[in-house]
């Protein structure tokens, strides 16, 4: 079938629209960096009174009864105050809403980047009347669509806004790239693409790829907060001060990471299983040691290592995330490098069409 003209230059619109949309995001979290307040330090400082006055009222309970004693009096110690009530959750949505006006900035132009960078996919997918990842570039677009997306479901679920100037000037960033160095216009598949495997093998593979994208961030923030609170332990940092005081904490981050990297594995192992499935019905074999096959397999084997390390207590903290990181490495190489200078069965990357 030939291209729909129309639906591929509104993609090329709306990307593009997306891409200036994720850089004021950008911006916009920035902002609160350099001019909002430090939410999670002036929560700590307001703690610390808090501890104090509970000290305090404990000590000098202890006083008047000792007092009592020594003068051999009759009087009875008072009970202690029970514990104060925990705090009410607030909403997601009520906590964005009450959040400074870059954050909700900031939140509001990531929410209507994701929008614009969904309909450039999907107008793609229409222009080409076939799944929208036929090739590297649109492989790239859309996983850094799913990144976004699912970026926009952790500020919602976890309020982590902290992290939007990180993964968002990452996703602007791979973006930029894919829209400058391997922009490949829209086309007809090649003979081997064209079957249905396409859209369960490859879609897998999008999805599992950008929320590991998104995992990638999130283990090099732990990393920056981990030696920032090592330095702090050690006297050569103080505590609360400059940019990194902003972030969430390096046990929050570690927590964050490990939950998204367990969303995304079932996925990326469903997408090789798919992939050996297809691989049987084009070529014969379920698996013939093809380098982007063996690629894909080894990135599976880092991140099973890495989810059997962190749930060992002996390899938690920084040696985890540096097989996690290692994992996205080999996702990396995959994509970028086996897949586009190394011949193969899978030389379907289309950069240099």
């Amino acid at each position: 079938m030939s291209v729909n003209l129309g639906f591929a230059h509104a993609s090329n619109d709306f990307l593009i629209a997306a891409l200036l949309i994720y850089s004021l995001a950008v911006i916009a979290f920035a902002g609160d960096y350099a001019f909002g307040r430090p939410r999670r330090t002036a929560a700590a400082k307001a703690a610390v009174p808090a501890v104090a006055q509970l000290a305090t009222v404990g000590g000098g309970s202890s006083a008047s009864d000792s007092a009592s004693d020594s003068s051999g009096g009759d009087q009875v110690a008072a009970p202690p105050a029970p514990p104060a009530a925990p705090a009410p959750r607030v909403g997601a949505f009520r906590a964005i809403g009450e959040a400074g006006p870059w954050i909700r900035a900031a939140v509001g132009f990531s929410a209507l980047g994701a929008l614009a960078h969904l309909i450039a996919v999907v107008t793609r997918g229409l222009a080409v009347h076939r799944a929208p990842w036929g090739n590297m570039y649109e492989f790239i677009t859309a996983l850094t669509c799913v990144a976004a997306i699912f970026f926009c479901y952790i500020v919602v679920r976890y309020r982590a806004w902290a992290l939007g100037v990180f993964v968002m000037g990452a996703v602007v960033l791979a973006l930029g790239l894919a829209e400058t160095l391997i922009y490949t216009a829209a086309g007809p598949l090649v003979p081997a693409l064209q079957s249905y495997w396409l859209s369960i093998h490859v879609t897998a593979m999008t999805l599992s790829t950008g929320i590991f994208f998104v995992a990638a961030v999130l283990g090099i923030m732990y990393l920056v907060a981990e030696r920032y609170r090592k330095r702090v332990a050690a006297g050569k940092a103080e505590p609360g001060n400059g940019l990194i005081a902003r972030i969430p904490s390096a046990a929050q981050l570690d927590k964050l990471t490990y939950r998204t990297v367990i969303f995304g594995f079932p996925v990326w192992t469903f997408g090789v299983i798919a992939g050996a499935i297809w691989a049987d019905q084009a070529w014969g074999r379920y698996w013939g040691w093809d380098p982007v096959e063996t690629w894909a397999f080894i990135t599976w084997v880092i991140y099973a290592a890495y989810l059997h390390a962190r749930a060992t207590a002996g390899w938690r903290g920084a040696r985890a995330h540096y097989i996690q990181l290692l994992g996205f490495a080999s996702l990396v190489t995959n994509m970028l490098i086996v897949q586009v200078f190394i011949t193969g069965m899978h030389s379907y990357a289309g950069v240099s069409g």
